[in-house]
């Protein structure tokens, strides 16, 4: 059996004939919201300090009282375009995924071209410079988030990978049907985020309501969905984006006719900050403590 071709969701831009209808399928909740694909148009465009022939549209901030912990931006960068300085915070750590053209991503002076799939986690504080050396638009997904540095943990390394290399990880008692690319280990504690692929095969389920401490993105690659957002049954398709905050219920029902597939982000692997600035304070080391006398 012919595996199916992985394909990819970038938006292009432009605007609506004044003759469209206004109804759309954008929502905004206490709880989650959906960013469809048709709002990602020319005039809710960003541009960026140091980024040339650049444009982007962002996904998702830190937001106060709903999801804080990360940004997800959709890079357009026309051909010759680029950055030598694309990151202006050392204290952010960063990942890039391709879905569309080619990047020439330099990382502490080593080249890397990555295609669509292709994918990179930068620590932060990494040397990184990104060019469109190709001859069509490149679009990227670029998540940041502020690292959480733990005593006594160093800091992970640079990954480079493509998400096609890398066999999807099977939930147990699905038959296959509902999978993860995993570019990190799960149990690799120095990583604070975790960004994977999730694939449903057509009629694949979540069967219970996930509500778990995560915040996330879901940004869909490829195919359309029923998925559950807190009380609602929202439709979606490739090119939509969910923001959930943190015990968002959520489930997915995949009808098909094709895979179902998303880019995933949630944070992961630290203790729940009990101070407004997320500061902990150090605890002593052990000490050790005598044997009473006989």
């Amino acid at each position: 059996m012919t595996a199916p071709k992985t394909s990819y969701y970038a938006p292009d831009g432009g605007h609506p004939p004044q003759s469209q209808l206004l109804t759309d399928r954008a929502m905004f909740t206490d709880a989650y919201a959906v960013i469809p694909k048709g709002t990602m148009r020319d005039i809710v465009t960003s541009f960026l300090p140091f980024w040339e022939s650049t444009r982007l549209w962002v996904l998702s901030r830190p937001l106060s009282g709903f999801a804080e912990t990360f940004s997800q931006y959709i890079m357009e960068v026309q051909p010759g375009g680029g950055s030598d300085h694309p990151e202006t915070d050392a204290g952010a750590e960063g990942v890039l995924f391709v879905v569309e053209g080619e990047a020439t991503l330099t990382v502490e002076g080593e080249t890397h071209v990555l295609r669509e799939g292709g994918y990179a986690f930068l620590p932060p504080a990494t040397l990184w410079t990104l060019r469109n050396t190709g001859s069509k638009a490149l679009r990227f997904h670029w998540i940041r988030k502020a690292y959480e540095a733990v005593p006594g943990l160093p800091h992970p390394e640079v990954i480079i990978a493509n998400e096609q290399d890398i066999a999807p990880t099977p939930m147990p008692g699905t038959d296959g049907k509902w999978a993860t690319t995993r570019f990190v280990d799960p149990s690799d504690l120095r990583h604070d985020m975790h960004v994977t692929v999730v694939t449903f095969e057509p009629g694949a389920v979540i069967p219970f309501a996930e509500t778990h401490v995560m915040e996330h993105g879901l940004y869909v690659l490829e195919g359309k969905a029923v998925y559950r957002l807190n009380q609602d049954w929202v439709e979606v398709e490739a090119g939509d984006y969910m923001w959930l905050r943190a015990f968002c219920p959520q489930a997915c029902y995949a009808g098909g006719p094709g895979r179902f597939r998303y880019l995933l982000y949630k944070d992961v692997n630290r203790h729940m900050a009990l101070r407004p600035s997320g500061t902990a304070q150090p605890m002593p080391a052990p000490r050790k403590i005598s044997a009473p006398a006989a």
